[in-house]
């Protein structure tokens, strides 16, 4: 008998990643040096105990988008809370800490890591469309606190600029993504029919037709979920704004955080982990972000970098349970691939 493996664990980390890893790290020491390690420290203490609260709102983020992903399986696939839940803490580990692994590995490894229990096809499909649900939950979510930023704060020329363009680009493709829903174009399957004029046969093309025929039919068939699954999003998104409006109670006593200035940090912390995925932990580009956005709103830099100190335990503390996650699925795939030999040793035996 052929014993299981689990091919997923073979993937490779990026020079990109690895670079993006290094110089965030010199970026992340940078930032922590000039802002005051002692100064940082202070502020870290003063949250204290209130960590367990960060990590019980991050949890209701995690929730959201679970329920999230169950909401966008077809018919035939059963996803569970309990798969949904590990799958994306586990993916999530992988993506957190691995350079470069976010946009290639970290949402596709979610449905592989839960195969055995839910058709592959199906779990990837539905974690492509929540995918596309979050990405416009994303885009209204920046473009308001961007919006808001413009309109409430005097922004540096340059902040402006970049912030103006941001907002160009959300419309853009928001726009373009409504259009592809209506109209159902099929750009995969076009190039799946360019491939094969050529004379070639990619197998992983075919997949990919095959994925997005899943998405259209979705969104063609299943139009009374749009609005619940909008909602878990926006809770995730909820959920964020208070984690960062809790941090700062915290940390900031002297200057207090209003439900707006969490809400614009939060939506540039969104913008930040899009642009820079390939980083780990998003480090040193998150202290430079929030700290320089930080000073805009009247808070001190040491503030907004503490605040992604904050964001960075909490994401290790998810990390640390994903790993361990995964290490268990190891453990539990293992004993199962051994069981067959274990049974037919112990037939043999009672035969003698």
């Amino acid at each position: 008998m052929k014993k299981v493996k689990d091919r997923f664990t073979n993937w490779k980390i990026s020079p990109v990643g690895v670079i993006g890893f290094v110089l965030g790290a010199a970026l992340f020491a940078y930032f922590v040096r000039k802002s005051g390690l002692h100064a940082i420290v202070g502020q870290i203490r003063l949250l204290g105990m209130g960590f367990l609260i960060i990590i019980g709102i991050s949890t209701v983020r995690q929730v959201a988008r679970s329920f999230a992903w169950i909401l966008c399986m077809d018919k035939t696939g059963k996803l569970h809370f309990r798969d949904a839940f590990r799958a994306r803490v586990m993916g999530d580990a992988i993506g957190n800490l691995v350079p470069f692994a976010s946009a290639a590995i970290a949402e596709p490894a979610k449905p592989l890591l839960i195969r055995e229990r839910v058709p592959l096809m199906s779990g990837l499909s539905a974690i492509t469309i929540e995918n596309i649900f979050y990405s416009f939950s994303v885009g209204v979510f920046v473009f308001s606190g961007a919006v808001a930023l413009l309109l409430d704060f005097t922004l540096p020329k340059g902040l402006r600029v970049i912030t103006l363009v941001t907002l160009c680009l959300i419309v853009l493709i928001v726009g373009v993504g409504f259009f592809f829903l209506r109209t159902e174009l099929r750009v995969v399957a076009g190039l799946v029919k360019l491939i094969r004029r050529r004379g070639l046969n990619w197998t992983a093309m075919e997949k990919a037709c095959s994925l997005e025929d899943r998405v259209y039919e979705f969104a063609r068939h299943n139009r009374s979920r749009f609005i619940p699954i909008l909602f878990l999003e926006a809770c995730f998104h909820l959920a964020g704004v208070t984690e960062v409006y809790v941090t700062l109670m915290f940390i900031s006593v002297a200057h207090p955080p209003s439900f707006l200035t969490a809400f614009i940090l939060e939506s540039v912390n969104r913008v930040i982990n899009i642009a820079f995925k390939f980083v780990p932990l998003r480090m040193g580009v998150d202290e430079f972000g929030t700290g320089s956005v930080s000073m805009i709103l009247s808070f001190t830099q040491t503030t907004g970098v503490t605040l992604a100190i904050v964001r960075k335990a909490r994401d290790l503390f998810w990390s640390a349970v994903g790993i361990l996650l995964l290490f268990h699925r190891t453990l539990s795939l293992r004993a199962k691939a051994e069981q067959p030999h274990s049974v037919v040793g112990r037939r043999a035996n009672d035969v003698v």
